[in-house]
């Protein structure tokens, strides 16, 4: 049996944050194995709250946190942040520069109380001339041009998901993986900062440096040159739409063969693959009306046994149902505090051969976990009353 891979045991994470980017940050720390402990203000973390494509926000990235809520603008609770924050390793924190400052938390304020604390902070941007700026996923991807290269010329338009938050939440945990390993030499803890302009500005780079070497400007991924003979999405008899690839020369006879496109094969324009890209207008149609023979399942059997890379062109809600999704491992099930569960993916990655192990993925009720937490850092039951602030709801 694999031994359970928690390396970041007995490491007490504090996550002050909201929406995703801080929230990602804190899970991923999570999943290997530290205790998070997610700060909510009286009435929950607004995210708790949202609805439509809002409503996987607080439950995908908040699985297996303890909850504590502390009302903030009360010396009271502001008291009991600060004595929890000498008991933590990790201080996960995304709210803006002056309203951290204003509480008496800013990073280096908290560096000096706190010389061995690890204070993350996922912001919109790093120092410098855009430093307080409010950003969001779409903001930063407007303004470094990933909403150019994904949208056809003239029509930017985001990527459809949450991608640079999440990616800068695995930043903001990569950092501190590192700042634990330099402290156990230097005892001393570090005040990161995590800018989510500058994560989507590293996924565009390919494009910069592009330019930056031959003086060519990439166009739109919807309008870009192609590198490879077949790399295109096509439809089946039965109506489903694939993905298919041919990007070398023995991949060009296995597909043309499989096929049935015996002429392409010998088509002495076609004998080298540039040839085969610049007749990509002539051939694209060919390889259309030869799929279109074809039931999506036989076609896929046929593509995978030839080792070709293929694709079905899914919908997020589709890989419930797909078999390798389906592995062991491969969902998780969390229980909600309201009632009801819900299946979400884990980290992507294996341990040992096997699924990366993990216990307690639920999601606290708001505040579930305040008096054990205050508790236990000797806080009477009048102190937490006081520290953990009324709800609106409880006030009603």
């Amino acid at each position: 049996m694999t031994e359970p891979f928690r390396p970041l045991e007995g490491i007490t994470v504090v996550e002050m944050s909201h929406m995703i980017m801080g929230p990602s940050c804190g899970m991923f720390l999570g999943f290997l194995g530290a205790t998070v402990i997610k700060v909510e203000p009286p009435d929950g973390d607004k995210t708790r709250h949202l609805t439509g494509m809002g409503r996987g926000f607080f439950p995908t990235f908040n699985r297996g946190k303890q909850s504590i809520t502390l009302d903030l603008k009360a010396e009271e609770g502001r008291k009991a942040l600060s004595r929890l924050l000498e008991t933590a390793d990790v201080f996960v924190e995304n709210f803006r520069d002056s309203s951290l400052a204003k509480m008496g938390f800013a990073p280096e304020d908290l560096q000096q109380r706190y010389p061995r604390l690890i204070v993350t902070s996922c912001k919109g941007f790093l120092h410098g001339p855009y430093r307080n700026r409010t950003a969001l996923d779409e903001v930063v991807q407007m303004m470094t041009g990933m909403a150019h290269m994904t949208g056809p010329s003239g029509r930017p338009l985001r990527i459809g998901s949450s991608a640079n938050d999440i990616m800068g939440g695995l930043f903001g945990a990569l950092s501190v993986l590192g700042a634990l390993l330099e402290r156990k030499e230097s005892g001393k803890g570090r005040a990161i900062r995590v800018g989510l302009f500058e994560n989507c500005l590293l996924l565009v780079a390919q494009h910069m440096v592009q330019y930056d070497i031959e003086g060519t400007e990439a166009p739109p991924m919807p309008e870009r040159n192609f590198s490879w003979p077949v790399y295109d999405i096509f439809e089946t008899a039965d109506g489903r739409r694939i993905f298919v690839s041919s990007v070398t020369d023995s991949q060009w006879d296995t597909l043309c063969g499989l096929l049935g496109l015996q002429s392409l094969i010998d088509d002495p324009g076609l004998q080298n693959k540039m040839d085969q890209i610049n007749a990509r207008s002539r051939t694209i149609p060919i390889f259309a009306e030869a799929i279109r023979d074809w039931r999506y399942d036989d076609l896929a059997k046929k593509l995978e046994e030839t080792g070709l890379a293929y694709a079905p062109v899914s919908r997020p809600i589709e890989m419930y149902d797909d078999p390798h999704v389906n592995r062991p491992g491969g969902l998780l099930e969390s229980r909600m505090p309201e009632g009801g569960s819900f299946r979400a993916p884990g980290l992507p990655l294996d341990i040992d051969g096997a699924p990366l192990p993990v216990s307690n993925m639920d999601l606290a009720a708001v505040g579930e976990d305040t008096e054990a937490v205050l508790s236990g850092l000797g806080m009477s039951p009048a102190e937490i009353e006081a520290a953990r602030g009324k709800s609106m709801e409880k006030a009603s």
